[in-house]
Protein backbone atom coordinates (compact mmCIF):
# COMPACT_ATOMS: atom_id res chain seq x y z
CA UNK A 1 0.00 0.00 0.00
CA UNK A 2 1.00 3.10 -1.09
CA UNK A 3 -0.24 6.68 0.87
CA UNK A 4 0.38 9.64 -1.01
CA UNK A 5 0.02 13.21 0.53
CA UNK A 6 -2.40 14.97 -1.78
CA UNK A 7 -3.56 18.89 -1.47
CA UNK A 8 -0.28 19.30 0.90
CA UNK A 9 0.15 22.91 1.68
CA UNK A 10 3.85 23.85 1.90
CA UNK A 11 4.28 26.00 4.81
CA UNK A 12 8.60 26.12 5.46
CA UNK A 13 9.55 27.16 9.31
CA UNK A 14 13.20 28.68 9.85
CA UNK A 15 15.39 30.27 12.10
CA UNK A 16 17.61 32.57 10.52
CA UNK A 17 20.90 32.66 11.57
CA UNK A 18 22.85 34.92 13.84
CA UNK A 19 19.76 37.11 14.42
CA UNK A 20 20.27 37.90 18.24
CA UNK A 21 21.50 41.41 17.52
CA UNK A 22 19.33 42.20 14.33
CA UNK A 23 16.53 42.23 16.42
CA UNK A 24 17.64 44.18 19.32
CA UNK A 25 17.81 46.74 16.67
CA UNK A 26 14.96 46.41 14.92
CA UNK A 27 12.73 46.09 18.03
CA UNK A 28 14.58 49.78 19.04
CA UNK A 29 13.82 51.04 15.58
CA UNK A 30 10.14 50.05 15.26
CA UNK A 31 9.15 51.27 18.43
CA UNK A 32 10.56 54.65 17.82
CA UNK A 33 8.36 54.70 14.48
CA UNK A 34 4.98 53.15 16.08
CA UNK A 35 3.17 56.89 15.39
CA UNK A 36 0.48 58.05 13.60
CA UNK A 37 2.82 58.90 10.56
CA UNK A 38 3.14 55.02 10.45
CA UNK A 39 0.20 53.29 11.34
CA UNK A 40 -1.82 52.00 8.45
CA UNK A 41 -4.40 54.78 7.41
CA UNK A 42 -6.66 52.52 5.43
CA UNK A 43 -6.60 48.51 7.27
CA UNK A 44 -8.44 46.19 5.40
CA UNK A 45 -9.32 44.46 8.74
CA UNK A 46 -10.73 45.37 11.97
CA UNK A 47 -7.22 46.46 14.19
CA UNK A 48 -8.32 45.90 17.97
CA UNK A 49 -7.11 47.54 20.81
CA UNK A 50 -3.90 46.06 21.78
CA UNK A 51 -2.72 45.86 18.37
CA UNK A 52 -0.41 48.60 16.25
CA UNK A 53 0.25 48.11 11.99
CA UNK A 54 1.96 49.81 10.24
CA UNK A 55 2.14 51.41 6.31
CA UNK A 56 3.01 48.77 3.97
CA UNK A 57 6.26 50.32 2.82
CA UNK A 58 8.59 48.34 5.86
CA UNK A 59 10.88 46.93 3.48
CA UNK A 60 11.58 50.45 1.15
CA UNK A 61 12.92 52.27 4.30
CA UNK A 62 16.72 52.16 3.86
CA UNK A 63 17.47 51.30 7.73
CA UNK A 64 20.46 49.10 7.93
CA UNK A 65 18.39 46.82 9.97
CA UNK A 66 15.50 46.88 7.33
CA UNK A 67 18.29 46.30 4.68
CA UNK A 68 19.78 43.47 6.39
CA UNK A 69 16.18 41.36 7.10
CA UNK A 70 15.32 42.01 3.83
CA UNK A 71 17.90 39.99 2.07
CA UNK A 72 17.64 37.30 4.55
CA UNK A 73 13.66 36.87 3.44
CA UNK A 74 14.01 37.15 0.18
CA UNK A 75 16.89 34.59 0.35
CA UNK A 76 15.03 32.48 2.38
CA UNK A 77 11.90 32.84 0.55
CA UNK A 78 13.78 32.43 -3.30
CA UNK A 79 15.30 29.40 -2.09
CA UNK A 80 11.86 28.05 -1.34
CA UNK A 81 10.67 29.18 -4.60
CA UNK A 82 13.16 27.34 -6.22
CA UNK A 83 13.09 23.83 -4.59
CA UNK A 84 9.35 24.08 -4.88
CA UNK A 85 9.11 25.12 -9.02
CA UNK A 86 12.19 23.44 -9.70
CA UNK A 87 13.74 26.49 -10.82
CA UNK A 88 17.53 27.01 -11.60
CA UNK A 89 19.41 30.00 -10.81
CA UNK A 90 18.41 32.06 -13.97
CA UNK A 91 15.17 30.92 -14.07
CA UNK A 92 15.17 32.70 -10.52
CA UNK A 93 17.07 35.49 -12.43
CA UNK A 94 14.19 36.12 -14.67
CA UNK A 95 11.78 36.91 -11.68
CA UNK A 96 11.18 40.04 -9.40
CA UNK A 97 9.90 40.43 -6.11
CA UNK A 98 7.28 43.20 -5.00
CA UNK A 99 5.78 43.25 -1.87
CA UNK A 100 3.98 44.86 0.45
CA UNK A 101 5.65 44.75 4.18
CA UNK A 102 4.41 46.00 7.43
CA UNK A 103 4.99 45.17 11.46
CA UNK A 104 2.86 44.47 14.05
CA UNK A 105 3.30 45.67 17.63
CA UNK A 106 0.99 43.72 20.03
CA UNK A 107 0.56 44.42 23.49
CA UNK A 108 -1.81 42.30 25.90
CA UNK A 109 -5.12 41.43 24.34
CA UNK A 110 -3.87 42.09 20.70
CA UNK A 111 -5.00 40.00 18.14
CA UNK A 112 -5.85 39.81 14.22
CA UNK A 113 -8.88 37.89 12.97
CA UNK A 114 -8.87 35.05 10.41
CA UNK A 115 -7.76 36.31 6.65
CA UNK A 116 -6.01 35.73 3.62
CA UNK A 117 -4.05 37.97 0.69
CA UNK A 118 -5.60 38.25 -2.61
CA UNK A 119 -3.63 39.38 -5.28
CA UNK A 120 0.25 37.62 -3.53
CA UNK A 121 1.46 34.23 -4.08
CA UNK A 122 3.55 33.92 -1.08
CA UNK A 123 3.55 35.86 2.48
CA UNK A 124 6.02 35.15 5.44
CA UNK A 125 6.30 36.43 9.05
CA UNK A 126 9.26 37.10 10.75
CA UNK A 127 9.27 37.68 14.72
CA UNK A 128 11.24 40.07 15.88
CA UNK A 129 10.70 39.34 19.42
CA UNK A 130 8.05 36.93 20.63
CA UNK A 131 7.03 39.26 24.27
CA UNK A 132 6.65 37.39 27.87
CA UNK A 133 3.68 35.16 27.72
CA UNK A 134 1.58 34.04 30.83
CA UNK A 135 2.81 30.95 31.67
CA UNK A 136 -0.96 29.40 32.03
CA UNK A 137 -1.51 30.70 28.04
CA UNK A 138 -0.08 27.91 25.90
CA UNK A 139 -1.52 29.47 22.89
CA UNK A 140 -0.92 33.36 23.61
CA UNK A 141 0.09 34.79 20.61
CA UNK A 142 -0.35 32.02 18.40
CA UNK A 143 -0.06 31.82 14.31
CA UNK A 144 -2.55 29.68 13.16
CA UNK A 145 -3.14 28.13 10.36
CA UNK A 146 -6.96 27.35 9.35
CA UNK A 147 -7.10 23.60 7.24
CA UNK A 148 -8.26 23.95 4.29
CA UNK A 149 -9.93 20.65 3.85
CA UNK A 150 -12.95 21.91 5.95
CA UNK A 151 -15.83 19.12 4.29
CA UNK A 152 -12.87 16.32 5.84
CA UNK A 153 -14.70 17.01 9.34
CA UNK A 154 -18.24 16.76 8.04
CA UNK A 155 -18.04 13.11 10.00
CA UNK A 156 -15.64 11.70 12.35
CA UNK A 157 -15.53 8.67 14.11
CA UNK A 158 -12.64 6.66 15.24
CA UNK A 159 -11.42 5.45 12.29
CA UNK A 160 -10.75 9.15 11.70
CA UNK A 161 -10.71 10.68 14.25
CA UNK A 162 -6.76 10.53 15.36
CA UNK A 163 -5.30 11.17 11.66
CA UNK A 164 -1.64 11.91 12.22
CA UNK A 165 0.25 13.92 9.77
CA UNK A 166 0.46 14.86 6.96
CA UNK A 167 -3.33 13.65 7.19
CA UNK A 168 -4.79 15.21 9.94
CA UNK A 169 -7.71 17.80 9.58
CA UNK A 170 -7.16 20.01 12.33
CA UNK A 171 -6.26 23.55 12.20
CA UNK A 172 -1.92 23.78 13.01
CA UNK A 173 -0.70 27.25 15.29
CA UNK A 174 2.76 27.91 15.57
CA UNK A 175 3.83 29.95 18.62
CA UNK A 176 6.75 32.29 17.23
CA UNK A 177 10.14 33.17 19.05
CA UNK A 178 12.63 35.85 18.41
CA UNK A 179 14.28 34.98 14.78
CA UNK A 180 11.63 32.83 13.67
CA UNK A 181 10.38 33.07 9.72
CA UNK A 182 7.49 31.40 8.28
CA UNK A 183 6.35 31.41 5.02
CA UNK A 184 3.07 30.20 3.26
CA UNK A 185 0.91 30.48 0.37
CA UNK A 186 -0.71 33.41 0.29
CA UNK A 187 -4.29 32.07 -0.02
CA UNK A 188 -3.93 30.06 3.29
CA UNK A 189 -6.74 31.47 6.30
CA UNK A 190 -4.78 32.47 9.22
CA UNK A 191 -5.38 34.69 12.33
CA UNK A 192 -3.32 35.02 15.37
CA UNK A 193 -4.71 34.57 18.74
CA UNK A 194 -5.05 36.55 21.19
CA UNK A 195 -1.75 37.82 23.25
CA UNK A 196 -1.86 37.13 26.78
CA UNK A 197 1.70 38.25 28.32
CA UNK A 198 3.76 41.25 29.12
CA UNK A 199 5.92 43.13 26.85
CA UNK A 200 5.08 43.68 23.35
CA UNK A 201 5.36 41.04 20.56
CA UNK A 202 6.97 42.41 17.39
CA UNK A 203 6.78 40.75 14.26
CA UNK A 204 7.13 41.51 10.55
CA UNK A 205 5.29 40.39 7.71
CA UNK A 206 5.42 40.40 3.83
CA UNK A 207 3.38 39.56 0.89
CA UNK A 208 4.81 38.63 -2.18
CA UNK A 209 4.21 38.71 -6.25
CA UNK A 210 6.40 37.77 -8.82
CA UNK A 211 6.60 39.68 -12.61
CA UNK A 212 8.89 38.37 -14.87
CA UNK A 213 11.86 40.51 -16.15
CA UNK A 214 11.46 42.77 -18.70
Amino acid sequence: MQLKPLFAVPIAQLKLPDTERLNVELRNLLLSRETAEHRNPHPSMIVPHGLYESRFDLFAWADAPILKLRQQCWGALSHLIAQLNGYTAADLHRIEIKSHTWFHITRRGGWFGIHNHPMASWSGVYCVDGGRHDPDQPDSGMLRFINPLSIANMYVDAANARLQQPFHTGNSGFRLEGGDLILFPSWLQHEVLPFHGEGERITIAFNCWFPSRS
